[in-house]
């Protein structure tokens, strides 16, 4: 199963293409923007807790194939956060000092 590729950060709606190397994501797929990973939640999904790595792009060109984005497209659904920036920064506070691998 490929991943959606979200069309947006969750955070602040940026759009981030099929393409953009500053999406982040968590293993749940969270989406977010670089500037936001770093300078809003600390490396702390609002969603989960867990951490962010870079998002893979999803090749333009057919290597092989049915694999590209014209074959497998982004998903188009943008996705919004489900708490509020006064909750999401108490989150972030709580856990922001243990390592991802440890959350």
């Amino acid at each position: 199963m490929a991943l959606a590729l979200r069309p947006n950060c969750e955070y602040c709606d940026r759009d981030l293409s099929p393409h953009d190397t500053s999406a982040r994501i968590c293993s749940y797929e969270c989406t977010f923007c670089a500037d936001c990973v770093e300078n809003k939640l600390s490396n702390v999904c609002p969603n989960c807790g867990g951490g962010f790595v870079p998002r893979p792009v999803r090749t333009a060109i057919e290597w092989r194939p049915g694999l590209s984005v014209v074959k497998r497209p982004a998903s188009k659904t943008r996705v919004h956060l489900s708490y509020d920036v006064e909750d999401i920064a108490r989150h972030v506070q709580r856990i922001k000092h243990i390592p991802p691998h440890e959350r």
